[in-house]
């Protein structure tokens, strides 16, 4: 697309989602684009979303045993080339450095496209004995993959995430590790971004590459596609094998280990984009607001002297309380100018104070999900505007799982799945085989991938969608971002 200078309006989402949600990370000035292709430039609005989710995601990680470390960027040509299935799976997105100044390397360096053999290499030198297991470190880094098609947040060339990687004395420990990250990740997703996610098993096909089983959580945006919003990775002993990661057992033999990797990434910030926003632009979920509460004074008399001083005041109040709050005190711009600009941005609640509201010793509340607006004693707003907070956060989650009900179908008949995934269908539930012929052939006439197979997906009663073979499961089906 064109990178215009300016983007004044915010195209309406009936018109074109796509366009609309490129309005909004421009207008909101959440991300721009850079002069490197397919990169972007986070601007500090959307850099302090992020922050609030690795605030959130971090105190979870460390709460379950796991530490922080950090990997290089550049990882050698000869370690990729150790797990075959890994080196076909990410061949066609890597960047290769080949010359370091003026000196041509002997050997090529990859720009990590995710660190599992790095990462193996190393754990290969510290792991030893059962005793050093296990090993619970996560990172977080920046990585590349060279993708043709970029979009600000959901694709771009670099992005930045947390990678997770774990090395286990048993198999069962690996996958209990593996499906505790993934219920930890649908809490993050439920609680912090008022996200609702289905959790479940990918397909063979969909998994990822070097993986023995993936594991996802999938959103489902507001134009019907859906989006992964986290993975988390059974490696069983495949990289454990292919990087020499063994360590003496209880019984003294020699084993390998058991390893996971697990991740979510910035994607999650245009996840919460296309949930929540509308045609006004963002609708921010309070827990991953950078400001959850807008003090705008109206600018009359001479407000500076009367009004201000209060306001400042109930600024100091909430910050005293944990809300993270923005004073408006600007001249160059007008109230309403205001009220609009950061309903734009998504600020969750936005208050009011005039001089008539300081005479009564109230100010007006407006919230930004539904519009409304109530007057609030002043003794008791501190106590008002965090109710309000926990109100919307609520509400925000219960909308979006309402749309997501609203947009889930099934079927068992194959022309009725075609017609269905047509516009903005949404999940749709249907009988497969388990073949990779059948989810293949799908894919190729509707656009429409298994997202995963979810834990609670109820056993079919009809025969596979596609080929009429029995079917194994229940497939959640969509187009997807």
């Amino acid at each position: 697309m064109s990178q215009t200078d300016l983007v004044t309006e915010i195209t309406k989402q009936s018109e074109d989602f796509s366009r609309w949600y490129l309005d909004v990370v421009r207008r909101a000035e959440l991300a721009d684009y850079s002069p490197v292709k397919g990169c972007m430039v986070i601007r500090p609005y959307g850099y302090a979303i992020w922050e609030l989710i690795q605030r959130e995601l971090d105190d979870r990680f460390k709460a379950t045993g796991h530490v922080n470390a950090y990997f290089p960027l550049f990882i050698p040509e000869s370690l990729l080339m150790r797990e075959a299935e890994h080196v076909e799976g990410f061949a066609p997105q890597v960047a290769w450095v080949t010359k370091g100044g003026d000196e041509v390397l002997e050997e090529k360096l990859i720009v990590r496209p995710t660190s599992e053999v790095i990462i193996g290499t190393m754990y290969a030198k510290w792991i030893k004995s059962w005793r050093d297991l296990p090993v619970l470190i996560n990172q977080w880094a920046n990585v590349v993959r060279w993708e043709k098609v970029t979009r600000p947040f959901l694709r771009t060339t670099e992005f930045l995430w947390q990678e997770g990687h774990t090395a286990h004395e048993t198999e069962a420990e690996a996958h209990e590790e593996t499906l505790r990250i993934l219920a930890l990740y649908k809490e993050f997703c439920e609680t912090v971004l008022a996200m609702p996610v289905v959790d479940g098993q990918k397909s063979e096909s969909e998994k990822f590459a070097g993986a023995s089983r993936t594991y996802s959580i999938e959103a489902l945006m507001g134009d019907g596609r859906a989006l992964q919003a986290g993975t988390s990775h059974d490696l069983g002993q495949n990289f454990a094998k292919a990087f020499e990661i063994q360590f003496q057992g209880r019984d003294k033999s020699l084993q390998h280990a058991w390893t996971t990797s697990w991740g979510v990434s910035t994607r999650l910030i245009g996840g919460v984009i296309m949930t929540h926003g509308d045609d006004s632009g963002l609708i921010l979920p309070p827990r991953v607001a950078p400001y959850q509460v807008v003090v705008v004074p109206i600018s009359r008399g001479n407000w500076r002297e009367t009004v201000l001083p209060r306001a400042q005041e109930i600024r100091g109040e909430l910050q005293r309380a944990g809300v993270r709050v923005m004073l408006d005190d600007r001249d160059s711009q007008t109230p309403g100018w205001k009220f609009a600009e950061w309903e734009m941005r998504g600020v969750p609640l936005r208050l009011e104070i005039g001089p008539k509201d300081i005479e009564k010793s109230q100010v007006v509340l407006a919230r930004r999900d539904t519009r409304e607006k109530a007057f609030v004693p002043m003794e008791a707003l501190v106590g008002a505007v965090t109710m309000r907070l926990d109100e919307i956060q609520a509400a925000l989650l219960a909308r979006a799982r309402a749309f997501r009900e609203e947009h889930t179908s099934a079927t068992n008949d194959y022309e009725e799945f075609k017609r269905m995934m047509e516009g903005r269908p949404g999940f749709i539930i249907a009988p497969w085989c388990g073949s990779h012929e059948c989810e293949a052939a799908i894919k190729a006439e509707t656009q429409a991938t298994i997202r995963n197979i979810p834990f609670d997906s109820p056993a079919p009663t009809a025969p596979c969608l596609k080929c009429g073979q029995p079917a194994d499961v229940s497939a959640w089906f969509a187009k997807a971002y």
